[in-house]
């Protein structure tokens, strides 16, 4: 079954992740990686029967569901009509272990009771080919084998194997494991290595949130976030995909439906420039190291997006099997993008790269060896920052020469010529600097339109779109500077729906935008709290914050009426606006004592 929104909880560790719905169905989950087939897709409506592991309670009358603080471990409690309560506990198995990390393919459920007499059934149910159909499957004792094409599943617990083949009926009269992992034997009791894990990886989040930088004001809210974010990086490259779904809508009915389980050069550095302001550094350096595995080119040339295996070459097809979110398709497989011009892609890397030099806390901070990598880049930048590009937005039906990439532009050479001093490398620091003077000179006389009063998307258009929020926070303007206030005060009169904003509303290749963009909003909450509307900054902050699903949770795009949820999920963009603005807008630390 399908869940009816995006009230969903999302678990992971680094390797794996996987949503699950308010009633602890897991309708969700990529094997082996976030970017592999959807064992679990439900929540993209499969044709095929399947695609769900549930805990059905007979008699359901509610549930409840929170994560166990401070961690990834979710708990969902289900009652049933006479008293009876279960306890369902999920989580992906993360620890320390022989100096790295032991993060497997695997998804742990333990169930306990609560209350009463509770009948349960369990439906593991799993698909491959993208939905198209139900694997082989065996089957021994105490596991259930799984054929998945290319990766084995093992079910192994301790409830007979044939009330969960047959998904039959049973009274819940103690505590069971579940483990679906990989086709090896555990070495150790079921319930120990359950109870182990649990504690091991519980024991690693809240220790990893116990470092973490986070304000006074709006902990939990940037908690989740935080933890969210980390869970959308895949440790064995360092990429960081957009979301954990593919197709979900950004509108109703609107096919704008795009695979978002890659790695966006410009997203991943927003969410490290986030993590880096909460302390968890990491972060940072796996995806540099990502970053510097696709940069091996002597010209510098990047593309907006790969793989998280390194792939460039992401074809974009429909996939049949599946009828997409609600039955909205198409679902699609690939995402287009990748043959796109976005030159804003080498001001992200430079910037996600700026805080590795001068971080005296990290064990390998940037040398000299490291900014000449980086230098290509920042030519890159030099001869494209006056070409037009798809964007900021994707338009995947005209070019311009947007401000934002431009600006972006700017920033890797301004970037490069900080890193250049501060290394004591003062011919390549004047010649940035040189560079990104002359840049900014002429993006200045370009992207600002006298008779409008504001600066404009691009300088073939007099339109505005949300993006022009940043040109305070990159360093290319200062937030006093009255032609910033302008722009800030024209998107808010143009753009802003309520609390909320359109990312742009000029018609594109799918015509009018029809939901909010969420990360805008924030953008728009950050450039008014700089240019000094604090209060009314954090009126709409509250009121963004409320419009988070039960778990704390975002998605890409949200409806103005209702504040539902569209566009896939978790997104790591909208996570990071509420960190960085729950960092501008909290009172310090010491109104506290």
């Amino acid at each position: 079954m399908m869940p009816a929104s995006l009230d969903l909880g999302l678990i992971g560790n680094g390797s794996v992740a996987a949503l699950i719905d308010a009633r602890a169905r897991v309708c969700w989950c990529c094997v082996p990686a976030f970017d592999g087939d959807p064992t679990f897709c439900s929540l993209l409506s499969p044709h095929a029967d399947g695609g769900e592991w549930a805990i059905e309670l007979e008699d359901f009358e509610s549930a409840r569901q929170e994560y166990v603080k401070n961690s990834a471990l979710l708990r969902t409690v289900l009652r049933d009509r006479h008293g009876g309560e279960v306890e369902v506990t999920d989580f992906m198995p993360r620890w320390r272990q022989h100096g790295r990390f032991y993060r497997p393919v695997m998804l742990v459920r333990r169930l306990r009771p609560l209350a009463g007499r509770p009948r349960i059934r369990i439906v593991l149910r799993p698909l491959c080919d993208y939905g198209a159909e139900m694997p082989a499957r065996t089957w021994g004792s105490n596991h259930i084998r799984y054929l998945v094409p290319g990766f084995t599943l093992r079910l192994t617990s301790d409830v007979p194997v044939r009330l969960v083949r047959e998904s039959l009926p049973f009274e819940l009269d103690g505590s069971r494991h579940l483990v679906l992992g990989p086709d090896e034997t555990l070495t150790e009791s079921l319930e120990g290595f359950v109870q182990k894990a649990e504690r091991l990886t519980l024991e690693y989040w809240r220790e990893w949130v116990r470092y973490l930088s986070v304000p006074l004001e709006w902990q939990d809210a940037v908690i989740r976030s935080a933890i969210t974010l980390k869970l959308c990086q895949y440790e064995e490259t360092g990429a960081i995909v957009a979301a954990i779904t593919t197709s979900i809508p950004e509108a109703p009915h609107s096919e704008r439906n795009w695979d978002y389980r890659y790695c966006w050069l410009r997203d991943s550095a927003f969410v490290v420039r986030a993590l880096n302001r909460l302390g968890a550094t990491r972060t940072m350096e796996g995806y540099l190291r990502y970053v510097l595995n696709l940069a091996t080119g002597e010209d510098g040339g990047l593309q907006p997006l790969y793989g998280i295996d390194f792939a460039s070459r992401l074809e974009e097809h429909a996939v049949p099997a599946l009828a997409g979110y609600r039955g909205m398709g198409p679902v699609r497989r690939g995402n287009l993008a990748w043959v796109q011009k976005q030159h804003d892609v080498y001001g992200s890397v430079v910037l996600a790269a700026t805080q590795l030099f001068f971080d005296q806390r990290l064990e390998r901070p940037g040398d000299i060896d490291a900014f000449h990598r980086l230098e290509p880049l920042g030519e890159r930048a030099w001869v494209l920052h006056d070409q037009p590009d798809a964007g900021i937005w994707e338009f995947r039906g005209r070019e311009e020469v947007h401000t934002y990439s431009s600006v972006m532009c700017w920033a890797a050479c301004d970037r490069l010529a900080r890193i250049a001093a501060h290394l004591g490398l003062a011919p390549r620091a004047v010649h940035w600097r040189q560079r990104a003077d002359a840049m900014r000179a002429d993006i200045l006389e370009r992207a600002w339109d006298a008779d409008l009063g504001h600066f404009v998307e691009s300088t073939e258009g007099r339109r505005l779109d949300a993006s022009l929020l940043l040109l305070a926070d990159l360093g290319f303007i200062d937030a006093q500077d009255p032609r910033f206030v302008a722009t800030v005060e024209a998107i808010g009169t143009q753009l802003r729906r309520g609390t909320s904003l359109f990312r742009y509303i000029a018609p594109d290749d799918f015509g009018h935008p029809e939901t909010s963009f969420t990360i805008c909003s924030f953008w728009y909450i950050d450039a008014l709290a700089s240019i000094g509307r604090v209060d009314e900054a954090r009126q709409q902050f509250e009121s963004l914050l409320a419009r988070r699903n039960p778990l704390g949770l975002l998605s890409e795009d949200m409806a103005f009426d209702d504040g539902e949820a569209w566009g896939n999920f978790p997104q790591t963009y909208s996570h990071v606006g509420v960190v960085m603005a729950a960092m501008r807008l909290s009172r310090p630390w010491s109104a506290a004592t």
